[in-house]
């Protein structure tokens, strides 16, 4: 027996979807659903808090570990590892059952958050980034599977909502802290301050989990062990995307050497972890899992440039930088919910390919602040309806996918879906930094008159955001394949 095969723990299957929805529960909130809803709903603010935080912090940390050239690193680091431990979490909860992986998730998080907000150079922060999100892959898709076997079909929108929701308050309280933090305590807290708060959703949520959603679907010799090929591709596309994000980052004839590989292990990777058909779009679940990452993917990269942008080239303070992206918290929220509402599922399609307009069109109206006479609130604005535009997406690719997957597939689709997800941030994020660094976009926190606002590499700010917002566009045109063929 390998380390990777699971032992026979003793755990009794978990309920099917028609014992679950017996169970006399109208609403999320409903005393059989309440301390499991309200616990995974925490988990998801804290990572919301925590990413709306970072994002504060990090143009701070990148200057202060001279670190600028790799910004783009340390966000797409979080990515790379996050594809390795969708995987493994999709693996792990279709055989063991999704309780374990939550657990190694969180704490693999709180690690990785730890070592970030202790680092000395900028590669070590990056190590950080790339610890949590090991973890924060393993959380993910945890998550996806709670909500598949714990919850009927018609609470299932109701509660991907929920998770929206929870990035209300973070995303206006956490560039509030984070920046105030940063500001008088430094950036290192921002990453230190957060293990501790883990506490409370784990017991809320854990006895909840291991009554309703734990062990393997189904007994049978077929989910006895780990696919360990399914392991080795999901190492392959790990490795490859951080290879290929190294070489993006590295702009040097030398560099092609590591991006070919990057390149050889990523593609029969994609192939054997994503549905058949994702890149050409098939009508259903491949593309559902296409519109994922190429939603997520186009929005990361150009949001993860925005406070970067407002700190160097217009002036402003850590936390109004962050602070710019806060309304979107609430609009996203909003966009989820209006896709839950049960008048809005025979017009999913349409909603979603709003949704990808208007993600394209707030991409497109960040860089108009890089004119002085633009005043900087436009980029908040913008962002406001880009969020409502993914509200309406995400949640909506969660909701399908669930419906196209059978109960024991519900684990591997669910990596398959964030796999598409983090890998398109991991590439895109790699594109986005290649043009921003070649554009002289590395030096631009290192000048005294660049901190001030007078940075002078306007151009290597819109060659990261135009592109993504053509990317966007492109989505529109996946929504109308989303449905299966009949």
């Amino acid at each position: 027996m390998t380390a990777l095969e699971p032992r026979d723990t003793g755990v009794a299957t978990a309920p099917g979807p028609s014992s679950v929805t017996e169970e006399a529960a109208d609403t999320v909130l409903s005393r059989s659903y309440r301390a499991l809803s309200i616990g995974i709903v925490t988990v998801v603010l804290l990572i919301a808090f925590e990413a709306t935080a970072v994002g504060t912090a990090m143009p701070v940390a990148a200057r202060e570990l001279d670190g600028v050239p790799l910004y783009a690193f340390a966000f797409s680091g979080f990515f790379t590892t996050s594809l390795f431990g969708m995987v493994l979490a999709g693996q792990w909860s279709d055989r063991r059952g999704p309780l374990g992986a939550l657990t190694a998730g969180i704490g693999a998080f709180a690690a990785g958050l730890l070592l970030a907000g202790t680092a000395g150079a900028m590669w070590v922060f990056i190590l950080g980034r790339a610890v949590q999100g090991l973890g924060g892959g393993l959380v993910i898709v945890a998550l996806y599977v709670v909500v598949g076997r714990a919850y009927p079909e018609r609470l299932r929108p109701s509660i991907m909502a929920a998770f929206a929701a929870g990035w209300i308050v973070p995303s206006i309280v956490g560039p509030l802290a984070a920046g105030a933090v940063t500001e008088h305590l430094g950036w290192r807290w921002v990453f230190v301050g957060i293990p501790v708060l883990v506490v409370f959703p784990l017991a809320l949520a854990l006895p909840q989990i291991r009554r309703r959603a734990a062990g393997p679907v189904r007994d049978g010799a077929g989910q006895a062990s780990f696919d360990l090929r399914r392991i080795r591709l999901a190492l392959g596309i790990s490795l490859g995307a951080g290879l290929l994000q190294y070489a993006a980052q590295d702009l040097r004839w030398v560099s092609l050497l590591p991006g070919a590989a990057g390149v050889a292990l990523l593609v029969p990777a994609v192939r054997g972890l994503l549905p058949r058909g994702t890149w050409r779009a098939a009508r259903g679940l491949p593309s559902v899992v296409l519109l994922r990452g190429v939603a997520a993917g186009s929005f990361v990269a150009a949001e993860s440039f925005v406070p970067l942008m407002l700190v160097t080239q217009r002036g402003l303070s850590p936390t109004l930088a962050g602070f710019s992206l806060a309304a979107g918290g609430a609009t996203w929220a909003l966009g989820s919910w209006v896709q839950s509402r049960p008048g809005a599922a025979p017009h999913r399609e349409r909603l979603m390919t709003v949704g990808m307009v208007l993600v394209a069109a707030a991409i497109a109206a960040a860089p108009s602040v890089l004119f002085p006479a633009v005043p900087v609130w436009t980029v908040a604005v913008a962002w406001g309806f880009g969020c409502f535009g993914m509200g309406l997406v995400i949640a909506s690719t969660s909701v399908l996918l669930l419906r196209l997957s059978a109960p024991e597939e519900a684990g591997a689709n669910s990596a398959a879906l964030q796999i598409s997800d983090a890998l398109s941030n991991v590439l895109l994020l790699a594109a986005g930094g290649a043009a921003f660094v070649a554009l002289g976009g590395g030096t631009v926190a290192h000048s005294a008159a660049a901190a001030a606002g007078t940075g002078s590499h306007p151009a290597a700010f819109a060659a990261v955001f135009l592109p993504m917002a053509g990317v966007a566009l492109a989505g529109a045109w996946v929504t109308r394949r989303v449905h299966a063929p009949s």
